[in-house]
C-alpha cells in the first residue's frame, strides 16, 4: 500500500479498515529497512496536519506496580465516555538475544478487543528512556487516525527511562504503597520529571498508602527547582476505590486539572514546542550513530580498535577520537 493509500485509509472513518491500516503505518514507521525510510517519512509528513489534538498521557512506574491493569481501567473508564483511546506499550528487550515477549496486550484482554480502542506493544531494542525508537511516529500516526486519548506506557522506572516526559502533555509516576517506607524507591531523575504521582493499590494497605503520600509529598519539596511546584500525589485503586483511594474517575480529574492548568498559563503550546525540537535532535543523533558505524574507514577500524580498548592498551577517549577523524 501505497503511503497516499495508507494516509487515506488511516484517516477514514473508524473501522476495521483503519484499525489495520494504522497497523501497517506503525509496522512500516518502525521499519529499519533502508527501502521503507522514504516512504515512511512521506506519510509522516501526511499525517502531520490531521495529527497533535489528542491528550497524550505517559505512565511509568516499578514492575509490579500494576501498569496494565491500571491502563486497562482507564481505557474502559475513557471509552465508555465517548473517547478514542490509543496505548502504545512498550516492552524491554533481551540485552542477550535482542526479543521481547509484548505481553501487555493479553493482559488488557477487555480493552484490546474494543472497537474504541487501539493497544501497540512494541519492543524497546534496547533504547534508552523507556520507549521505543519510533513511539513518537507511532503516537501522531494513532492522533491522524483519531485517538483522541493516546497512553505511553514505558517499560519501568530507572535513572535513564525519562524519555516519555518529553513526549507527552502529562506524565504520571505509579507508585505502591510501601513506597514510603523506602525513600531509595523515590527515583529523583524521574520524579523531578513527574506531572502526577499515583499511590496506585492503595486498598490493599491505606495506612501505608496515606504514609506514602505524605513522604512523597514532603520529598517533593526538596528535589529543587527542577521539579514541578505543586505535582499532585493521589491514593488510588483502579479496580476496588475505597476509603481514602481514589477511582479512576478521580485520576481522571486530576489529569484535566493539570492540562488546564498548563493551558491557563500558556505553557502546553510552549512544551508541545520543546518536545517537537527534542524529537528533531534525537533523530539527527540516532541517524548519526548509524551512519559513523556504517562509514567504511570506521567500520574497517572499529573492531581492532575496540579489542584495543579491552585489552587496556588504548585509553577509551583516544579510541573515540581516532574513530571521529576517520569519519569525514
Amino acid at each position: 500500500m501505497s503511503p497516499a493509500a495508507l494516509q487515506a485509509a488511516l484517516c477514514g472513518p473508524p473501522g476495521p479498515a483503519q484499525r489495520r491500516a494504522l497497523a501497517k503505518a506503525i509496522t512500516l514507521l518502525e521499519s529499519t529497512r533502508a527501502d521503507h525510510r522514504a516512504a515512511a517519512d512521506e506519510l509522516l509528513n501526511a499525517l502531520l496536519p490531521h495529527a497533535g489534538r489528542s491528550l497524550r498521557v505517559g505512565l511509568s512506574g516499578v514492575p509490579g506496580v500494576g501498569k496494565s491493569t491500571f491502563i486497562e481501567a482507564l481505557g474502559l473508564f475513557l471509552v465508555e465516555r465517548g473517547h478514542r483511546v490509543a496505548v502504545l506499550a512498550v516492552d524491554p528487550s533481551s540485552s542477550l538475544g535482542g526479543g521481547s515477549i509484548l505481553g501487555d496486550k493479553t493482559r488488557m484482554e477487555r480493552l484490546s478487543v474494543h472497537e474504541r480502542a487501539f493497544i501497540r506493544p512494541s519492543p524497546s531494542s534496547g533504547t534508552l528512556g523507556g520507549v521505543a525508537e519510533k513511539t513518537r511516529e507511532a503516537l501522531l500516526a494513532c492522533e491522524a487516525a483519531g485517538h483522541d486519548v493516546v497512553i505511553v506506557e514505558t517499560v519501568g522506572v530507572g535513572q535513564s527511562e525519562t524519555a516519555v516526559a518529553g513526549m507527552t502533555d502529562c506524565f504520571v509516576l505509579l507508585q505502591l504503597p510501601n513506597a514510603g517506607d523506602d525513600l531509595q524507591a523515590i527515583k529523583k531523575g524521574v520524579m523531578e520529571l513527574a506531572d502526577l504521582v499515583v499511590i496506585n493499590k492503595a486498598d490493599l494497605d491505606e495506612d501505608a498508602a496515606t504514609r506514602a503520600r505524605a513522604q512523597i509529598t514532603s520529598a517533593l519539596r526538596y528535589l529543587g527547582p527542577h521539579a514541578h511546584a505543586g505535582t499532585e500525589v493521589l491514593q488510588l485503586s483502579a479496580l476496588h476505590p475505597k476509603g481514602r483511594a481514589a477511582g479512576i474517575d478521580g485520576f481522571w480529574a486530576a489529569v484535566q486539572r493539570f492540562v488546564q492548568r498548563q493551558r491557563e498559563a500558556g505553557r502546553f503550546d510552549e512544551r508541545r514546542t520543546r518536545q517537537n525540537e527534542s524529537w528533531m535532535w534525537e533523530r539527527i543523533e540516532a541517524g548519526l550513530r548509524q551512519r559513523f558505524r556504517a562509514h567504511p574507514a570506521v567500520a574497517a577500524a572499529l573492531a581492532a580498535t575496540t579489542d584495543e580498548v579491552r585489552a587496556g592498551r588504548l585509553a577509551a577517549s583516544v579510541a573515540a577520537r581516532r574513530l571521529l577523524d576517520l569519519f569525514h
